[in-house]
């Protein structure tokens, strides 16, 4: 019998009364890509964290090619073989590239080799970090662990934030790394890079192992997606194709003759956008699809209220606005979610505090804050959102998708009136996903408007009712959620003609960034 690369057994991790992992195990063979499965919450990354030596666990066991060690440390589980890409870039963003290379001894040669290997050979070490997008954070995260040569790469939701071609770059190198015999803990929530390159998948579900799945078996996708939610769950939750249930629109009809809630003009910046222009009404669910780069993330922020246009207006209700400060934006009912939703949230804070945070806004002279009135808000805003407070001490312990749930539960609390959704789902489970579809389309029907960029293609037509995709910088076509399935959406995001079939290499980059399942 083959022994295994890396064995835990027994895991168990508490803070406090919250209980993280209960009996977590897992048994990672030689030349293996092994996925870690498991609903937000289930105890993946802190696992994770574990096997790293960045957190201690309360009892259990970890053994490396048949030998029980005790991991201390990231450098003790990186002399034995084991390093990590961790959810959220680990860089210091104050520090350029090669500071941060020197602060974990890596060799410049082989990190610009594999930097180049994953699509980004022209990487200038002297930049500052803070400076970059988040898809080069994630690469230099892991050309960085790749440069090391572990035994072990651990990639915890590596791919999420990454475009088309970078996702494929870093399938590639992870088929690379199996053919040379060295093992990957391969973390995602999207079943199609799971089943693609994947041998065995182990689930967690509250804590504790609930099953190691072959992926060659027949159903074996069906069978993860029972183990990660519970078999009755994963009935609601999915189609028998393990696609996640459509979301019946309600929308609330704008009056024919009003104004559009939101309206862009002309919209102009830098040299990303150049000529954007849509309108957003009142009930609606409105997507926004493109591929990297091209000007969406500069979109949201001018609408935020953080980036300055250069040409171009916004009217609000049919009023036009000029935004100078997020603060601007949140007056006029505009609020935004960001994908990375540590950059909305006050990590060390309780989750009531971090959802009381704007009540106070309004608040135009000093006195007492009513805190039953407070606490009346914020607790209906966490029920509805079905937020889990075990760990309410602080947002950082909560789970990815419940501190996503956070972000929007303020804005709810508040009462939204238009909600500009930036990626609000990446790196989330199928459950939390629906819940936040579910959540959007309430908004809309009860009068909100929602603006929504997603990366996942197929979450147009499971939660909006139309798309907008922009190229160039510029709005290339419009279609309604009847007309965007993902060939269409693709062809559209690539500027192709409808009927135009689509290049090899895209086909590719659609199968390897492809839809969660």
């Amino acid at each position: 019998m083959t022994t295994p690369l890396l064995e835990a057994t027994g895991i168990a991790k508490h803070y406090g009364a919250v209980v993280a992992l209960r009996s977590a195990a897992l048994t990672v063979l030689p030349g293996e890509v092994h996925a870690l499965m498991g609903a937000n919450g289930a105890g993946k990354s802190t696992l994770v964290k574990i096997l790293t030596g960045t957190v201690q666990a309360d009892g259990g066991s970890i053994s490396i090619r048949g030998e029980q060690r005790v991991i201390r440390s990231a450098a003790d589980a990186r002399r034995a073989g084991v390093v990590s890409v961790y959810q959220d870039p680990s860089v210091i963003p104050d520090l350029t590239v090669a500071d941060n290379l020197r602060l974990t001894s890596t060799p410049v040669p082989a990190f610009r080799d594999w930097m180049s290997e994953l699509g980004i050979p022209d990487i200038d070490l002297a930049d500052v970090v803070r400076d970059l997008p988040l898809p080069t954070l994630r690469i230099i995260d892991l050309a960085r662990a790749l440069a090391a040569e572990p035994d072990a790469l651990i990639l915890d939701e590596t791919t999420a934030a990454l475009p088309a071609d970078l996702t494929e770059r870093a399938l590639e190198v992870v088929g690379r790394q199996r053919a040379s015999g060295r093992s990957v803990i391969f973390i995602s929530h999207r079943l199609i890079e799971i089943s693609a390159i994947c041998d065995r998948a182990t689930v967690l579900r509250d804590g504790r192992t609930v099953g190691v799945v072959e992926l060659s078996a027949r159903g074996a996708e069906r069978r993860i997606v029972d183990l990660m939610l519970g078999e009755a769950l994963a009935e609601s939750a999915t189609t028998p194709d393990e696609t996640p249930a459509r979301v019946t629109p309600v929308v609330v009809p704008s009056a024919p003759d009003g104004p559009p809630r939101l309206a862009v003009r002309g919209m102009a910046a830098a040299h990303k956008l150049h000529d954007v222009s849509f309108e957003l009404r009142t009930g609606e669910v409105l997507g926004v699809v493109a591929l990297e780069g091209q000007g969406q993330e500069e979109l949201f922020e001018i609408l935020a209220g953080s980036r300055r246009s250069t040409s171009g207006t916004i009217e609000v209700d049919g009023r036009p606005m000029h935004f100078r400060h997020p603060a601007d934006a949140i007056r006029e009912g505009l609020v935004y979610v960001p994908a990375n939703r540590l950059e909305a949230l006050l990590p060390q804070r309780s989750v009531r505090e971090n959802v009381a945070l704007p009540l106070s806004a309004p608040m135009r002279r000093w006195g007492l804050i009513p805190r039953r009135q407070e606490r009346q808000v914020v607790d209906a805003a966490i029920e509805r959102l079905q937020i889990d407070i075990r760990a309410q001490s602080e947002v950082r312990r909560l789970s990815g998708g419940n501190q996503q749930k956070v972000t929007i539960a303020r804005w709810v609390a508040m009462g939204v009136r238009t909600l500009l959704c930036f990626d609000p789902t990446r790196g989330i489970d199928i459950r939390t996903k629906r819940q936040i579809y579910v959540l959007l389309r309430e908004l809309a029907a009860a009068g909100s408007a929602v603006l929504l960029y997603t990366s996942e293609l197929a979450e147009i037509q499971l939660a909006c009712d139309r798309a907008i995709v922009i190229f160039g910088g510029r709005v290339v076509g419009e279609l309604s959620a009847a007309e965007a399935d993902e060939p269409t959406l693709l062809r559209a995001a690539y500027d192709l003609p409808p009927d135009a079939p689509m290049p090899e290499e895209v086909a590719e980059a659609a199968v390897a960034a492809g839809a969660d399942a």
